[in-house]
């Protein structure tokens, strides 16, 4: 029983077993981020508990990433490790959380957006990284879901409209 409670961070941290994937681990788990938006939508959330609840589970995913690392062998940063794709995956629609159901291509969007930003680590998320443990793992992807943020709500304002009028 308690070798089985001692997994659960792990668990947790690789997605569960979403981080095990052969390739592109960081965007198969960052899939559950879309479902985390999807239930928080559910509540009709003010964008100031948006922001709360963005910021207790990003506190959350420290602890379990750090827990994890040392459970899958040390090695910093592992890309088994998750949590850190779909646990910040909401910041990069905050105040969006009502709108992509009237706007179907707003979460695809958005989740693109994300793993580009995750990917290219713009300045100082790349440097962030360098921070021990689960700090490391996941403030550099809530430096890139904020530059995410800023980009997707671009996009969504002045981009998309028109594209749209120009499909129509």
């Amino acid at each position: 029983m308690k070798k089985t409670l001692l997994r659960i961070p792990t668990w947790i941290a690789t997605g569960f077993g979403l981080g095990y994937a052969p390739v592109a681990s960081g965007t198969f788990g960052a899939t559950l981020g879309c479902l985390i938006v999807w239930t928080l939508t559910q509540y009709k959330l003010s964008l100031y508990i948006q922001i709360a609840v963005c910021a207790a589970i990003t506190l959350a995913c420290i602890p379990v990433c750090t827990y994890a690392e040392k459970a899958l062998g040390g090695k910093k940063d592992n890309g088994k490790i998750v949590a850190d794709e779909y646990l910040t995956f909401p910041i990069c629609m905050l105040g969006m959380y009502g709108l992509w159901q009237q706007n179907w291509w707003l979460m695809p969007m958005c989740f693109v957006v994300s793993r580009v930003m995750d990917i290219v680590k713009p300045f100082p998320a790349y440097r962030l990284q360098s921070l021990p443990s689960g700090l490391g793992i996941t403030i550099d992807d809530v430096v890139a879901s904020l530059y995410a943020l800023a980009a997707n709500w671009v996009l969504y304002l002045y981009v998309a409209p028109r594209i749209i009028e120009v499909l129509s």
